[in-house]
């Protein structure tokens, strides 16, 4: 098994009876190593099904199945590989009832989120209800409820945040609902006050690996420890240079807990990294180095020195977007990268996205702006997703009013305030109050009729969904459905652009054909809830819904430029990166550019977190980088004058090779151009050439 192993790797790949923390620098193969592991465990008699591997997203979830099915075969259906909010689902679905949930939960995404806190603190401004939704996201990572909130509250504005998320806690019990955050808080509080059913699951879980280990918070650090028990049979793996999301409460100190929590751990260190050359990794180590360092590391490469990293200084920011341009298409003409995917421009904030777009559709270079709109953010399904949401759980209010008034059916926004008022008066969900006796009392025959209708239509629906198995089953389902509720005309209804229209009913039928295949088992569940490939029930399959942030399937193999934020490059490569807009004020990133964001940590905390995003930035290029900066930017309506990112002299590049001189790289090009005319013409003048 431990074939193509280093020997760090196999170290932490055959170390299996304690608690193991591997960190694994850049590009160093933490996947091949938690891959190996997992098919170790299974060869000493570990069943496959007692191991869990916990990543931070679907797509790595998805990525860590793939490998080991290729190591280990068909065991690896058995094996829970899903994200921490999906093993927080799994436990809920299966134990929630202690907690007074019922298995048919609703998770309710952000804007359901933002909709309920302006009904809880009375509000209609969504900015204002954003930043409570923020606050409160942060006080449930760090552990805390409304009353914990409230009671180290440090002024007015924190105390009334506190108090509208006490009246967003009520409204979620009355929904049997649960935000994201509550997906590893309900666990936690599952666990911690139900010793029967934490043994239960410790007693379940032989291994746990956790991947991405620095990017955990308080709750999550919590909840792994009760996973795994005194004996602490768990693999951490991870990086203490590249953790960056301090903001959403990952915290460093986990890393610092753990051997003090368990003094046996076994702390492997991972080196070499296979995917950067020495030149790009010497920048990295020399950025990185003023940090304070918990397990001090230096990554290395034997892929050899590669071509020096580059500066390059422009005028203006557009002046920078035409010189990314320009370099890309010079690395294509000189035949170094072929592909267009082989290119990614990386830069610190989504609003500078915009002048680099244009300069490449200029160019007519095709690209992608990473992290843009998911395919879940869009209307059309987001409307589909609320009415299978209320198939799943009928106390689901705020799904139950969007499906309620899409597409429209005669139920007006006055019959549907009087049925609020009316369950709220007799704590009931609107779902619930829609069938009581006595709701005639404050609605016309009519209304209560419309009401009943729709009622009872969805009732019909959610017991087909619950005996409709397999893909032709479900896709034939949803094409009637869909028939039946007119959405196909709502949608060109709604739409004067016929095209845009087009397009949408386009994203529903893709949606039907996912929802499809999964049904039929012939695409493993992103949310990791169940790993073995069976055909499903369109129910089952609606449970997982709200959990795929994404239809990963769509974004395979294209052959774009990427243009990405820092933070969501983690995790990914290019063999060429170009980082943009390495100023001062943007990176390191200063409090009042921050768009949104709650500043609470000491500057040189910020600072060293800044430091770390650079070293992800610079770590992501296989072979080629470029760091860019402008002597002017633009800063709200004026434009300023700017200095290069202080990070940039901590690379400490050798100046005489990095800097670039645009008037030179032209004259080599027309060099090359002559020679190459030369040799033709030569060719061409020399009898039997051709």
């Amino acid at each position: 098994m431990s074939a193509g192993l280093n020997l760090a790797q196999q170290e932490a790949v055959n170390y299996l009876h304690g608690p193991c923390l591997v960190l694994a620098g850049a590009g160093s193969g933490k996947t091949r190593v938690i891959t190996h592991k997992i098919a170790r465990l299974i060869q000493t008699g570990v069943e496959a099904n007692r191991i869990a591997a916990i990543t931070f997203t679907n797509k790595a979830a998805a990525e860590m199945r793939e490998r080991a099915k290729s190591l280990v075969g068909r065991p690896a259906k058995e094996i829970v590989i899903c994200t921490f909010h999906a093993l927080g689902v799994r436990l809920m679905r299966e134990d929630g009832k202690v907690l007074g949930l019922k298995p048919q939960f609703s998770i309710l995404d952000s804007d359901d989120v933002t909709s309920i806190l302006k009904d809880a603190g009375g509000t209609t401004d969504a900015a204002t209800a954003r930043q409570w939704q923020w606050a409160i996201s942060l006080w449930k990572n760090l552990g805390l409820n409304a009353a914990q909130a409230l009671a180290q509250a440090k002024d007015d504005n924190e105390r009334v945040t506190a108090t509208v998320m006490a009246r967003y806690e009520e409204r979620l019990a009355a929904y049997q609902s649960v935000d994201f955050d509550d997906l590893i808080g309900l666990p936690l509080k599952l666990l911690r006050d139900f010793p029967e059913v934490c043994e239960k699951w410790q007693k379940k879980l032989g291994h746990v690996l956790v991947d991405e280990y620095q990017d955990t918070n308080a709750t999550q650090y919590e909840l792994l420890k009760l996973l795994v028990g005194e004996r602490g049979r768990f693999t951490a793996v991870g990086d203490d240079d590249q953790s960056i999301y301090g903001w959403r409460g990952a915290t460093l100190d986990n890393l610092r807990r753990l051997p003090k929590d368990y003094p046996t751990l076994k702390v492997v260190k991972l080196e070499q990294n296979y995917r950067s050359t020495s030149a790009i990794l010497r920048a990295a180590n020399n950025v990185i180095q003023p940090n304070p360092k918990l397990f001090p590391k230096t990554l290395f490469s034997e892929l050899g020195e590669g071509e020096p990293v580059r500066v390059i200084d422009c005028d203006n920011e557009e002046h920078e977007a035409e010189r990314a341009v320009r370099r890309i298409q010079s690395i294509r003409e000189s035949g170094a990268g072929k592909d267009w995917k082989d290119f990614a421009i990386l830069y610190r904030a989504n609003h500078q996205a915009r002048v680099l777009e244009q300069a490449l559709r200029k160019a007519q270079i095709p690209y992608k702006v990473s992290g843009g709109q998911s395919f879940f953010d869009r209307a059309e399904i987001r409307d589909l997703c609320a009415w299978l949401r209320l198939w799943v759980n009928n106390d689901d209010d705020p799904a139950f009013l969007r499906s309620v008034t899409t597409p429209k059916r005669g139920i007006g926004h006055q019959t549907l305030q009087a049925l609020g008022v009316f369950a709220s008066q007799y704590k009931l969900s609107l779902f619930e109050a829609l069938f009581s006796s006595s709701l005639g009392s404050v609605l016309s025959a009519r209304a209560v009729g419309s009401l009943h209708e729709f009622g009872r239509y969805v009732n019909d629906l959610e017991f087909r969904a619950r005996h409709t198995v397999g893909a032709e089953a479900a896709k034939a389902f949803l094409a009637d459905w869909l028939k039946d509720i007119g959405y196909e005309k709502h949608l060109y209804d709604s739409e004067d652009n016929e095209k845009v229209a087009a397009a949408r009913w386009t994203n529903v039928l893709d949606f039907c054909e996912w929802m499809a295949a999964r049904c039929g088992g012939e695409i493993d569940d992103a949310a990791g809830v169940s790993m073995a490939q069976e055909r499903k029930t369109l129910l089952e399959v609606a449970q997982t819904i709200a959990l795929l942030s994404t239809i990963s399937e769509r974004e395979k193999d294209q052959n774009v430029v990427t243009l990405s934020t820092l933070h969501a490059s983690k995790g990914l490569e290019w063999p060429h990166v170009i980082l943009a807009g390495c100023v001062e004020g943007m990176l390191p990133f200063k409090p009042e550019d921050a768009d949104g964001g709650v500043v609470s940590e000491s500057f040189a905390q910020r600072l060293q977190e800044e430091r770390r995003l650079m070293y992800v930035g610079i770590t992501r290029a296989q072979r080629s980088l470029v760091v860019s900066w402008s002597k002017k930017r633009k800063k709200g309506r004026e434009m300023v004058a700017a200095q290069p990112s202080r990070f940039i002299a901590e690379m400490a590049l050798d100046k005489a090779t990095t800097k670039e001189d645009p008037r030179e790289k032209l004259r080599a090009l027309r060099a090359e151009f002559a020679r190459k005319s030369a040799e033709a013409a030569a060719a061409a003048a020399t009898p039997g050439a051709a």
